[in-house]
């Protein structure tokens, strides 16, 4: 007979609610908490056999030894990456952690090519002129994506799902990711994609390495009216050198779904709110920068595909199965 376990969900949306709450098994119970897990919200534990966390939920060593304390044991991770997630500290613990580590590339990829076509096509700025009866064409000249050169940073499952679209599109691609071999496009140093790209794809995970990848230097290397997209994790992207770069007219587009500071913004309405980060709204000044709210992974088939690997997560854990999906 299988285990019964209580299981506190964290970062809770209405849209998370929607999705698992109908298909919660009945030795699962889930009790859905709007906060984020912080230092401050990690006594909500108490009582609760492992979480379930999203990408801006901190699981810090000081997060780790208070759900330890509480006796948890199990972290079910409801995304990709977890570079909020201090590894070291959950195997010292002892603390098992899984992760749903392929919901759908093509959501995100697909989510890259409507900002890189939103961009360069301005389809934005129509749509407001056109709701107003403005059928003007000037200011709305675009550009071909075909025969321009696509570097893409990363060639993981979500890069790959990206480079075959691009293709699609009669792009010149290169890409850049030590380690992997593809047929699918040219490999190329790093130095080489910058040099060459008209438009650049951010799609590796937030490492050390990683960690503002795209500074000043990267920059300075990178063609004049370069295009910027990043749909992976926010601190890949030194934003104060983009913003310099945008004043300088070096980068002509840039297109963020994700940002440094997200989560102390992201994932919640503050409409009625004034915007203490300086950095970001100096960001929303710049009429060739488009940003959307962490939306990449947030289709209908990526949602029921997160939702099926955790509860596949949490079963091989009240089983004490092997973790298909484990971070270790």
């Amino acid at each position: 007979m299988t285990s019964k376990i209580k299981v506190a969900f964290f970062s809770a949306q209405k849209y998370d609610i929607q999705a698992f709450k109908p298909h919660c098994p009945s030795h699962i119970e889930l009790v859905f908490f709007s906060e984020a897990l912080s230092e401050h919200t990690a006594s909500l534990v108490a009582g609760f056999d492992a979480v379930c966390c999203f990408v801006n939920d901190n699981l810090n060593a000081q997060v780790l030894t208070s759900l330890k304390q509480h006796g948890l044991r199990f972290i079910a991770l409801r995304c990709a990456g977890f570079n909020n997630l201090d590894v070291a500290k959950a195997n010292e613990l002892g603390i098992q952690v899984a992760r749903v580590p392929a919901y759908s590339p093509e959501a995100v990829a697909e989510h890259c090519l409507a900002l890189i076509l939103t961009l360069s096509r301005k389809t934005h700025k129509a749509y407001n002129r056109v709701k107003e009866n403005n059928f003007d064409l000037n200011g709305l000249l675009g550009f071909n994506l075909h025969q321009k050169t696509v570097g893409v940073i990363g060639l993981g499952k979500i890069g790959s799902a990206f480079v075959k679209i691009m293709n699609g599109f009669g792009c010149r691609v290169i890409y850049h990711d030590p380690g992997v071999n593809s047929e699918l496009a040219e490999h190329v140093s790093l130095s080489e994609l910058y040099q060459s790209s008209d438009i650049i794809a951010l799609h590796c995970p937030l490492t050390e390495a990683t960690h503002h990848l795209i500074n000043e230097s990267a920059i300075s290397q990178m063609k004049d009216s370069v295009m910027v997209v990043n749909t992976s994790r926010g601190a890949i992207i030194d934003t104060q050198a983009c913003i310099n770069a945008l004043k300088q007219r070096k980068i002509a587009y840039l297109a963020l779904d994700v940002y440094e500071q997200e989560s102390e913004l992201f994932f919640k309405d503050r409409s009625s709110q004034i915007i203490e980060d300086d950095v970001f709204q100096r960001l929303l000044t710049f009429p060739n920068v488009l940003i959307t709210g962490h939306q990449g992974f947030f289709t209908e088939e990526a949602v029921a595909e997160i939702v099926a690997t955790t509860f596949t997560n949490l079963a091989q854990f009240i089983n004490n199965e092997p973790l298909k999906n484990q971070v270790s």
